[in-house]
């Protein structure tokens, strides 16, 4: 006879663990602890099938437990048993300490009552579980022992075993069904025994259990409480007729001052029942050792912490601080400085809105708000404001140790490096890849610093409620706290959130986390601010009307309940839900006139650098990694002259991608394009970025204004000497500006013509005015014009619409005499790509120059002809002085040249142009002599 023998009717598949862990009660506390996790595990994963519950973003038994829909179904008292149950089974598991019988019989118990729960609610036998009954370990048996090593290889067995089922069940259509199909019928039959179920009378509260969990608590925080003084403290002084009492725990300094008390109340009372008696137990403490202790109470399962001696109110914790953490509390309380008359370091943040930010987050801290939310526009400096925050902090005496977290491994080590240059002085430890250092600075990503929480090595947790004094949200919002919220319940620190949302478009749930007032959060500095002051610059829209808008449907008509749903869901590369038309949606990105449109638009309108003859900067938001790769695609086939370096797609699936990145992130270094998949949402700071290329349907809005902010960034001399970006262009194409409600200032994109179309077109204009004049001039003019024609390719989405004219110039026999008909038509050809290019930027400014020259002369506009002379003189005189250059010595001197030749102005072959020239002081017209050397020799060297 055993407790657990009615488990044989109402949970079967549990029953020989539940006998397992009872069976090793007496002989081996460590196994009991371990089958009775074990049955918690299993146990959790019937009542997901049953109660039909979606499985958490991460597939472990503390997620699962701790997940809303889970905690929603089951009482509070069961879940935290449940915790209490894997908490303590972990130990036993990885640790080698002793686990004293004690500690396995209080889990037995508690596991009991967690299988009397499930058997009663939630089996199809109800009638048989024995209700009112008690564990009782006389009913135990005793099985032989295992060892720490047998346990632990039991542990790895079980769960490999349970990954293969999982697989099992995801990879055969046939097993899937059958498994749902017994659960479809389990429920019916739970369903039925429900319905005729008595209420449930059973006291489920354990006083013993408290104080062993409790013990469990302390232990991980390093308390070994081995010594009397550690539990039932006597103190004298309390307002009762013994004026005596007894604290439930003291912890003690190295200096045998007290630390801290911790007051313990019944589980089945609230932790506030203990709030005044644990701070008489302080009076008493602080009277006799002249020492204020913190204050703890709780009721076993929830825990407060009050520092009222440091000026702060009662709050939630987690756990307990270690001595260490204690001394550093009660040591602030005479250290600290006031934040709001320290001074930041204006070397790291020395804008005037970053000093702001940082003083409204010290005035915050000083009146004891714990929470800061910080509004800034992508691009003006969140990281290096936090940074001067945490030195401010440091240098204060409020913060030992810090933690910034992260939702992408890029944006980690982006703030690593950020603070490793401003903070040197404190060590910075990347949790991603430094498992073991310690520091000052952690930086870490969510699931990063959601694994490491639950570590614990030789019985102590490394990362205690404790251990952080401040926490830096990097883009706080909803789905963050929907996914990761358990990492800012569980530490008891300071928590700074950063947001570039702008803050009427901030959640509420993000204010209320932060205890702030919708719209109001601690300090604010919005992208038009930003760009009035000069320190950013606008985005433009560029909206393309499609068919595939979100049908009617805008964030902003949403309820408040279906925004926290619709933010929740994670849209990554799987787009939007079902019910959104995939199947549609799909047939639109994938379609070739689709993405070529796309393109053309980008190539036409898009800003270009280079004087206008190649596009800028640009990131393709592109929905998944297979449409990001077939616009690749689609661009190669349409420019093969650019040898499939232009356009490059960097996504997390790219092999060596952060090399991509390094060279898009070099100005004239290609790639130009860089075709995204989440990866360059956020976090990559290019300054020549001006054009984003919105080719999907973004549905969260921090999301949304994070990818606004790829653009925002100033950037000096971008399209020429003197000409700084002023703006960037937003395309598009799936309809994010409207469902948004963002009304950008429009833009035609790109209106002037670039350097290779003014030099087409100048060329074009030289021949027409030549006439039947200068025939050689004439001919090697249009032999250039024609072979860059020629270069045209007839399967580029630009130059298609244009067939008809580029097959025809495409003969040389076209060329052979130009009507004005013609010249009109070669004018619309002027600015097509062609694969006869001549990337030296300042070569080409010298051409048109030249051609400017001949035009002038051949118009008769002598005052324009004069300037040009005198800017090439300045040029040639110039060149004078670098004459170390070798191949400027070669040409210092130009024997022979008297006079102005009309020339194309460029260097053989055709695709560069041209004929001698010859360099007088007057400007008419003479002979032309292939002897003499040539002007376009100083070409390419007057930069």
């Amino acid at each position: 006879m055993g407790n657990f023998d009615f488990v044989r009717q109402t949970l079967p598949s549990l029953h020989d663990d539940c006998a397992r862990a009872e069976s090793y009660l007496s002989s081996d506390p460590r196994s009991a602890c371990f089958y009775s996790r074990r049955v918690v595990e299993e146990l959790v994963g019937y009542l997901y099938d049953v109660l039909s519950l979606p499985i958490p973003y991460r597939d472990d038994l503390a997620a699962k437990i701790n997940d809303a829909a889970f905690k929603a179904e089951v009482p509070q008292g069961i879940t935290q048993k449940m915790t209490a149950i894997r908490r303590i089974a972990n130990t036993a598991v990885h640790e080698s300490r002793t686990i004293r019988p004690d500690v396995s019989l209080a889990v037995l118990r508690e596991l009991f009552n967690v299988v009397v729960w499930t058997s009663y609610h939630h089996s199809p036998a109800p009638t048989v579980v024995p209700l009112q009954a008690q564990f009782d370990p006389a009913f135990a048996a005793k099985a032989a022992p295992l060892s720490r090593e047998e346990v632990a290889r039991l542990a790895a067995k079980f769960k490999e075993q349970d990954e293969a089922h999982a697989r099992e069940l995801a990879e055969k259509d046939e097993r899937l069904a059958a498994h749902q199909a017994e659960i479809a019928e389990l429920k019916t039959q739970i369903a039925a025994a429900q319905a005729a179920a008595a209420p449930d009378t059973r006291d489920y509260d354990e006083a013993a259990a408290r104080d062993l969990f409790i013990d469990v608590l302390l232990h991980e925080a390093g308390w070994a409480l081995d010594e009397e003084r550690d539990r039932e403290y006597p103190v004298t002084g309390m307002p009762n007729a013994e004026g005596t009492g007894f604290v439930d725990y003291v912890l003690w300094g190295a200096d045998g001052l007290p630390l801290a008390v911790v007051e313990a109340k019944r589980t089945a009372k609230s932790p506030e029942v203990g709030q005044q008696q644990a701070k008489l137990y302080a009076d008493c403490l602080e009277k006799q050792y002249g020492r204020r202790p913190v204050i703890f109470y709780t009721n076993g399962y929830e825990h407060r912490v009050w520092d009222d001696a440091g000026g702060y109110p009662p709050r939630e914790i987690q756990g307990f601080y270690t001595r260490d953490e204690l001394e550093l509390i009660i040591q602030r309380r005479q250290t600290k400085l006031l934040l709001s008359s320290a001074q930041a370091n204006t070397d790291i943040a020395g804008r005037p809105y970053q000093v702001r930010a940082i003083k409204a987050v010290g005035d915050a801290f000083d009146r004891k708000q714990p929470e800061a939310l910080l509004v800034m526009a992508t691009g003006s400096g969140k990281t290096r404001t936090t940074i001067a925050l945490v030195d401010l902090l440091q240098k204060a005496n409020w913060a030992k140790r810090v933690l910034f977290l992260a939702d992408r491994t890029a944006l980690v080590n982006q703030a690593a490096n950020a603070f490793k240059q401003h903070l040197p002085g404190s060590t910075t430890v990347n949790l991603v890849t430094e498992k073991a250092v310690e520091g000052r600075v952690y930086v870490s990503t969510y699931p990063t610093m959601m694994n490491l929480i639950n570590e614990v090595d030789g019985g102590l947790r490394r990362f205690g409620p404790g251990y952080f004094d401040l926490i830096v949200i990097d883009e706080a919002h909803r789905s963050v706290y929907a996914k990761y919220g358990a990492i800012f319940d569980y530490f008891d620190s300071l928590l700074v959130g950063l947001t570039a949302t702008p803050k009427d478009e901030v959640d509420h749930n993000t204010y209320r986390l932060f205890h702030l007032e919708d719209g109001v959060p601690t300090d604010n500095y919005p992208l038009d601010e930003a760009v009035d002051a000069g320190y950013l610059v606008p985005p433009k829209g560029i909206s393309v009307g499609t068919q595939f808008l979100r049908s009617g449907i805008k964030y902003d008509d949403l309820t408040e309940e279906e925004k926290d749903q619709w933010d929740a869901l994670d849209w990554g590369e799987d787009g939007p839900p079902d019910e959104v038309g995939t199947e549609e949606i799909n047939r639109f990105l994938f379609n070739e006139d689709t993405v070529d449109k796309v393109l053309e638009t980008l190539m036409v309108q898009g800003y270009k650098v280079a004087s206008g003859d190649r596009l800028g900067k640009t990131i393709v938001f592109a929905k998944s990694q297979k449409h990001a790769e077939f616009i690749e695609k689609r661009f190669n086939l349409a420019y093969p002259e650019l040898a499939g370096h232009f356009a490059r797609v960097i996504t997390h699936g790219t092999p060596y991608a952060q090399s991509l990145i390094d060279d898009f992130s070099m100005k004239d270094k290609a790639p130009h394009i860089a075709i995204s998949v989440d990866m360059l949402d956020t976090g990559i700071d290019v300054p020549e970025v001006v054009n984003l290329v919105f080719f999907k349907m973004v549905r969260s809005k921090s999301k949304f204004w994070q990818m606004i902010g790829r653009g925002t960034r100033l950037c000096p001399d971008l399209f020429e000497p003197g000409e700084d970006k002023k703006d960037f262009l937003v395309f598009d194409f799936c309809g994010n500006l409207e469902f948004f409600s963002q009304d950008l200032p429009g833009s035609q994109g790109q209106v002037q013509k670039s350097l290779s179309e003014r030099l087409f077109e100048a060329r074009v204009g030289l021949i027409t005015a030549l006439g039947d004049d200068e025939p050689d001039l004439h001919r090697s003019t249009a032999s250039t014009l024609h072979e860059i024609v020629a270069g045209m390719n007839l399967d580029n989405f630009v130059v298609r619409p244009h067939r008809r004219a580029v097959e025809r110039y495409g003969s040389a026999e076209a060329w052979t005499e130009l009507s004005p008909a013609d010249t009109e038509a070669l004018f619309r050809l002027a600015g097509l790509p062609s694969s006869v290019r001549d990337d030296d930027e300042d070569a080409k400014r010298f051409d048109l120059l030249i051609l400017r020259r001949q035009l002038a002369q051949l118009d008769g506009d002598m005052a324009l002809a004069e300037r040009v002379r005198e800017t090439v003189q300045h040029i040639a005189a110039a060149l004078l002085g670098k004459t170390t250059i070798p191949s400027v010595a070669q040409q210092a001197v130009l024997p022979g040249v008297r006079r102005w030749r009309p020339v194309v102005g460029g260097r053989q072959p055709a695709n560069a142009g041209g004929s001698s020239t010859e360099v007088a002081q007057s400007g008419s017209v003479h002979r032309k002599d292939h002897s003499q050397p040539r002007l376009h020799r100083l070409r390419g060297h007057h930069r």
